[in-house]
């Protein structure tokens, strides 16, 4: 059982990344246009691959967030067992392995 906040905090950190990520685009390219007309495009394109940077490592990190509770559920459930507890096998999410990342 996971405390009621766990997958709130993750969409929070999530949350938090984005709109980091965005404000931080946002003053380069506000920036940008104001050092000179010809530099914004290029600011843009740069606050643009930092985001998706930003979005690719914010997935990576939420896989390996993932994986790690999976793991500790595991160990609780092998634990309890030991004890002759009664365990249930940790719910693991549907893989949509089709080709494509969404």
């Amino acid at each position: 059982m996971h405390p009621p906040g766990l997958f709130a905090g993750s969409q929070g950190r999530r949350l938090a990344q984005y709109t980091i990520a965005g404000v931080a685009g946002n003053l380069i390219v506000q920036g940008g246009a104001k050092l000179a007309p010809r530099v914004r495009p290029a600011a843009r394109r740069l606050a643009v691959g930092t985001i998706a940077q930003t979005i690719v490592l914010g997935r990576r990190l939420n896989e390996a967030a993932e994986e790690a509770r999976l793991r500790t559920d595991d160990l609780v459930a092998e634990a309890r067992a030991s004890l002759g507890e009664e365990t249930v096998p940790p719910i693991r999410p549907i893989r949509d392995d089709h080709g494509h990342e969404h």
